[in-house]
């Protein structure tokens, strides 16, 4: 019934298989990908018809995690799926950067793919494994695309680098980066590093192009047994071309003079004057605004190109090495626990730390279980940093991604929760941007991390490169700006200290980078890094110590496990009593280890004394202060230590014969008493006869000294 067909090869010690024709049928391109035990249905559909009136391609990419492929039901009220997670979203853009550069320039047609998770072994990321279906799908679809693709994760472990090594290897591993690429070179890279070389760095990337060239070749044998006939793309018409000319011919000058202006918002001011008359100038021929749009944009992206292989010289009159001007400051914010000001150029972000606690860390309900994560990292970009009106309060795939890119540039050097027992909340706010705020978030986040006292070991800083490629030459750009992230080739952000890269993404727009042209790339951004870290100490070298007056102090102490429910008390009764009248968090975990945190002293040393009491253990011939909680006709019941009672017998609570209990004390009397004996079951026998009750002094104890004597 089914035409199925299937391609199987055995790639790093596990199976991995690509099926299509038996599920998703009407899909243009369906294909089933499994790794191990992991399986994703990628599809892909485009539209036949061009989208009318837009400059752009219409891709979208959508990676969806079913709860079911890992044997769970979804949290909360609806028992569905909801809102996509932060790594639905960073995978669908894992997925669309390879992708995206490899279809014809003028194709306008809307093109969905779709990567939904089916089956997780617990051992295979699905993200590599759907990067694979989805090329696989549309290298059979007929949908004009300049591929296959293929992808890999790479690991280095022991000094020596691991294909797609399992999820609980990754724990060992002090690299985690994904490449792809196409047969000829590599298109994608996306990684977190222990401070490592970058020749280790460059090593890893090629380890993994080389190691995936099975799999593109195992795709283009399906597409040859089952993939549909090639859509027909057309070229630039006629009219197109002719327009190019007149456009060119028209504005040229202009636009070079323009692009010689080096102040951003003067520049884009002029570019738009330009641009309008252009516009306007053309609507007399009935050509349309968006034609006239893209044709300027081609003449533009030629003049700024040339002007830099030419000349050497960029759009802001900087060679190709030199960094922007810097500004960095600490402690702008007068109540916020640390916070940092980074400018370089017109590339401006406002980082603030906030400390918390354990009850502040994220909880995260992911396929491969559940887990609390205590470094969070929230990247925000504001249309007022680029001059635009715009949207505001709905966080974009592309804040995800940036905020993520920077917390893999800190992650490898934040301290442990037992080494710092904070909940690390760090918010970058882009208030302007020419160029890498990302770049910008990792700088200003290292200096408001140690401006909070957070103990990094070592300052880090980041720094994206840019890429001009055509037959008269080649140029690597240091700290580009937008228009040349735009106009240029490649986007090569690089994130380290001074021993080494913390995190590396690699994007490029062309198939024909190479070796030596990464190699260039990463000694030329260790350069523009190491100027960065110089300009930074002069604002903070090593973190304060100590944390703000504003944060938290936490105290940890750990103790007995059989003590934990006396602490928390019947119904959390106990614990909500210590914070609710000494005003401190308390956080308890199942080791025993017990985190109080307070902002002033007071709060905080009073809740310990209440815990130390609650779980130490009475000492015979101790004397304590405690308080009479119920009166009875043999004697008086005393709370002396924690919730710790005792029994005062009536013999024991004067020097003289007591006819009742209330000639002497009362419920809600404080006294002392005197710890006379614990009985097997560990009720405790006191005395108030044996001790001075103003002054505190052990009576038995002078008594026995005296007749000694």
């Amino acid at each position: 019934m089914f035409d199925v067909t299937r391609k199987e090869i055995l790639w790093g010690d596990r199976k991995l298989v690509l099926e299509s024709g038996k599920i998703g049928r009407q899909a243009d391109g369906a294909v089933l990908a499994t790794y191990g035990d992991t399986s994703v249905l990628c599809t892909v559909v485009g539209e036949k018809k061009a989208r009318e009136g837009i400059d752009f391609f219409p891709l979208t990419v959508n990676y969806i995690e079913k709860t079911y492929a890992a044997g769970k039901i979804p949290g909360g009220f609806f028992k569905r799926e909801g809102r996509p997670s932060e790594k639905e979203i960073l995978v669908s853009r894992l997925i669309d950067r390879p992708i995206r550069p490899l279809f014809p320039d003028n194709f306008r047609n809307d093109v969905q793919v779709i990567c939904t998770v089916l089956s997780h072994d617990f051992e295979n990321d699905p993200d590599i494994v759907s990067m694979i279906g989805v090329s696989a799908a549309l290298a059979i679809s007929g949908i004009p695309f300049q591929g296959p693709i293929a992808a890999a994760r790479v690991g280095y472990i022991d000094g020596r680098h691991v294909l797609n090594p399992q999820l609980d290897e990754m724990a060992n591993s002090d690299l985690n980066l994904v490449v792809a690429g196409t047969k000829e070179g590599v298109l994608m890279v996306e990684s977190e590093a222990s401070e490592l070389a970058e020749d280790v760095m460059l090593e890893a990337v090629m380890f993994g192009h080389q190691a995936f060239q099975p799999v593109i070749e195992a795709i283009t044998e399906m597409a040859k047994a089952c993939g549909k006939a090639a859509w027909t793309v057309e070229g630039p018409s006629e009219a197109e071309t002719k327009l190019a000319a007149t456009v060119r011919e028209k504005a040229e000058a202009n636009l070079r003079e323009a692009y010689a202006i080096t102040e951003k918002q003067a520049r884009s001011e002029r570019l738009g004057e330009i641009r309008k008359d252009l516009v306007e100038t053309l609507a007399a021929a009935e050509i349309a605004e968006t034609a006239v749009s893209a044709a300027i944009k081609k003449a533009e992206k030629a003049i700024v190109r040339n002007a830099i292989l030419e000349t050497g010289k960029r759009i802001d009159g900087r060679d190709t090495k030199t960094v922007r001007p810097i500004q960095a400051e600490v402690g702008l914010l007068s109540r916020s626990h640390g916070s940092a000001l980074f400018t370089r150029g017109e590339t401006q972000a406002l980082v603030v730390v906030t400390l918390g606690t354990g009850q502040d860390e994220q909880f995260v309900d992911a396929l491969e279980g559940e887990y609390r994560e205590h470094f969070l990292l929230h990247y925000n970009f504001p249309p007022f940093s680029v001059g635009e009106t715009g949207r505001v309060g709905f966080t974009g795939r592309r804040e995800v991604g940036h905020g993520k890119l920077a917390w893999r540039a800190l992650h490898a050097l934040m301290p442990s929760k037992e080494d710092f027992p904070y909940t690390i909340r760090v918010v970058s706010e882009i208030t302007e941007s020419n160029g890498s705020s990302s770049m910008a978030t990792v700088c200003g986040t290292s200096l408001a991390l140690m401006d909070a006292g957070v103990p990094l070991p070592r300052p880090i800083a980041g720094i994206a490169m840019g890429l001009i490629k055509e037959e008269s030459g080649v140029a690597v750009l240091t700290d580009i700006l937008g228009d040349e992230d735009h106009l240029g080739d490649m986007d090569f952000k690089v994130a380290g200290t001074e021993k080494g890269v913390t995190a590396l993404q690699m994007d490029i727009k062309i198939t024909g980078i190479t070796e030596e042209i990464m190699r260039t790339a990463l000694s030329q951004a260790n350069e523009g890094r190491l100027h960065i870290l110089d300009e930074m100490t002069k604002a903070l070298a090593q973190a304060r110590e100590g944390v703000s007056t504003h944060a938290p102090r936490i105290t940890v102490m750990t103790i007995p496990k059989d003590k934990i429910r006396e602490v928390i008390g019947t119904g959390g009764k106990v614990i909500r009593e210590i914070c609710e009248t000494t005003g401190a968090k308390v956080d308890i975990e199942d080791d025993g280890t017990i985190k109080v945190a307070a902002v002033n002293s007071e709060a905080g040393d009073a809740a310990i004394a209440w815990i130390k009491d609650i779980v130490a253990e009475p000492e015979i011939g101790t004397i304590y202060t405690g308080k009479v909680v119920k009166v009875v006709d043999f004697g008086a019941f005393v709370n002396f230590l924690g919730a710790r009672d005792g029994l005062v017998h009536i013999s024991e609570l004067a020097p003289r014969r007591v006819a009742q209990v209330t000639d002497v004390v009362k419920e809600g009397d404080v006294v002392k008493v005197k710890v006379l004996a614990i009985d097997d079951r560990g009720k405790v026998k006191l005395s108030m006869k044996a001790v001075n009750q103003e002054t505190g002094e052990d009576l038995q104890k002078a008594q026995e000294t005296a007749e000694a004597g």
